[in-house]
C-alpha cells in the first residue's frame, strides 16, 4: 500500500488541484485533497495506493453528447462498468447520441487530464450522473484534478456537491 503524502495545501500545486481544493473549501468540505506517492490514473491504482476496496473509488468517466457536443460525466464505482445505453437514455434527447470522449475533448471541457478528472470544479459544467452503486460505501475517494491527487467524501456529499441525480447506470454482471 502506498502512503498518502503531504496535504496538497502545503505543496506547489497545479491550477487544476487548486481549483478542486478551492471548490471543496467553498463547500465547507472537511478534507482537502492529498497527494499520493504514486500516480493513480486508474481506479485499481487508486484503490491499491489508498488500501481501500476498488468500489470505493469514485471514477469520473466523460462521454461526448453528439449533436450539441456537451460533456457527460458519469461518476461510477471503481468496480463497475458504465452501461452507455442506460446513460444515453437518461441524458440524450431526440437526435442526440452518446459517444466516446478523447483526451483533448476531456481536457477542453473539464479542465482536467484523463486520470485526474475530478467530479467537481470543471471548466464547463457537464451533464452529470452518479452511479447508485457508490452508495454501498460510507466513504469514497475521488480524483482531485491530477493523477496523484485525491480526496475522500461520502456518496451523500458527492450528490450534494454536484447536484447530480443518482441513477442505475452500470452494466449488470451478465453484460
Amino acid at each position: 500500500m502506498t502512503t498518502l503524502s503531504t496535504p496538497v495545501s502545503e505543496l506547489q500545486t497545479s491550477s487544476a488541484i487548486r481549483r478542486v481544493a478551492e471548490r471543496l473549501a467553498a463547500l465547507g468540505h472537511a478534507h482537502a485533497p492529498v497527494m499520493l506517492d504514486d500516480a493513480a490514473r486508474t481506479a485499481q491504482q487508486a484503490a491499491d495506493a489508498l488500501g481501500v476496496a476498488l468500489g470505493q473509488i469514485a471514477k469520473s468517466i466523460i462521454f461526448r453528447r453528439k449533436g450539441d457536443e456537451r460533456a457527460v460525466l458519469v461518476i461510477t464505482s471503481g468496480d463497475r462498468r458504465v452501461n452507455e445505453k442506460l446513460v444515453q437514455a437518461l441524458v440524450c434527447g431526440e437526435g442526440h447520441k452518446l459517444g466516446r470522449a478523447d483526451a483533448d475533448f476531456v481536457k477542453a471541457q473539464t479542465g482536467f487530464s484523463i486520470g485526474g478528472v475530478s467530479p467537481l470544479a470543471h471548466a464547463n459544467e457537464p451533464v452529470t450522473l452518479i452511479d447508485r452503486e457508490l452508495f454501498r460505501f460510507d466513504v469514497v475517494w475521488a480524483a482531485a484534478g491530477h493523477p496523484h491527487a485525491v480526496f475522500p467524501l461520502t456518496p451523500q456529499e458527492l450528490e450534494r456537491y454536484t447536484g447530480a441525480p443518482v441513477a442505475d447506470v452500470v452494466q449488470t454482471l451478465a453484460e
